[in-house]
């Protein structure tokens, strides 16, 4: 490899954290720019169109899309396999994936991390109630009755730790952020699936560089990130002032 595999993306975003959690499982030696896509600056624009994370460069390709990436990442380096090798398990562990990506993000992130950490924080406005009451009454429990039917009392979805187990868990940090937890007497095997994937050291070994960037400004993310020793990228992709991207999800 010429190029060493570079992450455009903060440590907080669940999307780049599936990514990570791929590279460390890979054992694949990565560097980070850790921007919060709101910051990106014009060239960040060019290399992601919809402003969103993660972004991965390395000597082959320039790719968008935590999906697309961790395909990609498997069918280059296919050992250890992060993906079921029956078809119709890794046919149903793709669909947990897009439901984590669209339906879990849309209320995970922007309904409840957004109106509880992003809008406050990063743009100064007030949480709205209604999207935030309505995440927590409605959504998230409809969310977790779908998920309670679809995993194992025990181990991982598919047997194997997997891009099933991934794609759903990282959500869940998030939440943790925003003050949410999985109330594990209604929703048992979800609540112990969860803390099983995020025990796996591949999540554990981000838990430091994400739980010091809630307590950092974001002007410092870089700096204070080095200084923990995380693979920080010579060059960034940041700027100054937060731009809104034109699609949500990442």
């Amino acid at each position: 490899m010429t190029r060493p595999v570079q992450i455009i993306g903060s440590y907080l975003s669940p999307y780049v954290r599936k990514v990570l959690v791929f590279l460390h499982c890979k054992e694949i030696p990565y560097q980070i720019d850790p921007i919060v896509p709101f910051f990106g600056d014009e060239r960040f624009s060019k290399l992601s169109p919809v402003r969103r994370i993660p972004v991965l460069l390395d000597d082959r390709v320039m790719l968008c899309d935590s999906s697309v990436i961790c395909q990609y990442l498997e069918d280059r380096y296919p050992d250890p396999s992060l993906y079921p090798r029956d078809i119709a398990d890794r046919a149903r562990a793709r669909w947990l994936e897009e439901f984590a990506d669209t339906r879990m993000g849309d209320i995970f992130i922007w309904k409840l991390f957004n109106q509880r950490v992003i809008n406050p924080f990063v743009f100064g406005e007030r949480t709205d109630e209604a999207i935030l009451n309505q995440a927590l009454t409605e959504d998230i429990p409809n969310v977790l009755d779908y998920l309670e039917s679809e995993l194992p009392a025990s181990g991982f979805a598919f047997g194997n730790f997997s891009i099933a187990d991934v794609s759903v868990a990282v959500f869940f940090r998030n939440a943790a952020f925003a003050g949410y937890r999985v109330d594990a007497a209604r929703w048992p095997k979800t609540a112990s699936f969860v803390d099983r994937v995020l025990m796996q050291e591949s999540f554990a070994q981000l838990a430091p560089f994400e739980d010091r960037m809630l307590r950092t400004p974001i002007a410092a993310h870089r700096s204070v990130l080095a200084g923990m020793g995380a693979p920080i990228s010579a060059e960034t992709y940041g700027t100054n002032a937060p731009k809104r991207g034109v699609m949500r999800l990442g």
